[in-house]
């Protein structure tokens, strides 16, 4: 009897511990998604800084382009104060790209704008934060994807049930996956 109640004990220990090594590899998971969307949210604070300097170098050259400016201007103010979720900062970011392509757009048609010094280090400066946003955002949706396989797949989801919810990854619109640019940051 001592035996059998040995192996039994046996057992139980190594399946408390098997538990305890999947419920702190899905902990880890989980926090490797926080810390990634952290570098991500970093990142498009980055581009919101960015903007107001952007808009303020074409309304010098463009004044009369007034309604690219305020689209570009309220995309920016719904993307700072949009809700910390994935999927509301897919959506604000998406007008906010789209509206600062729209910008971009506008600069192009004034030769002495593209060629200004400001106008260029900003734009160089949007290339790297651009950059910068696509890295996080392909780091951020792998470790979803690590995350999300973990928390679906035996034995984690034994262990997942309601404490481990699917994450959602970050996309964008396919227009808005190169880094807006003017074509070339040479003077005209």
């Amino acid at each position: 009897m001592t035996a059998a109640l040995a192996v039994v004990t046996a057992l139980v220990v190594v399946v408390a511990l098997g538990a305890i090594v999947v419920f702190n590899m899905l902990v880890r998971a989980r926090n490797a998604v926080t810390n990634s969307w952290a570098l991500v949210d970093t990142e498009l604070e980055r581009r919101h800084d960015l903007v107001p300097n952007l808009v303020e170098v074409v309304r010098g050259y463009a004044s009369h382009e007034r309604t690219v400016l305020d689209e570009v201007v309220a995309a920016r103010t719904a993307a700072v104060v949009a809700a910390p979720t994935v999927a509301a900062r897919t959506a604000t970011e998406g007008e906010l790209v789209a509206g600062v392509q729209r910008l971009l757009a506008v600069a192009e048609q004034y030769p002495d704008l593209k060629a200004g010094e400001q106008f260029l280090a900003l734009q160089r400066r949007l290339t790297d934060i651009e950059d910068r946003i696509a890295v996080a955002r392909r780091v951020f949706n792998a470790n979803v994807r690590d995350y999300n396989t973990a928390i679906q797949t035996f034995p984690g989801m034994l262990l997942a049930g309601r404490r481990f919810l699917p994450a959602e990854p970050f996309t964008v619109a396919e227009a808005d996956r190169a880094a807006p640019t003017l074509g070339s940051d040479e003077p005209a």
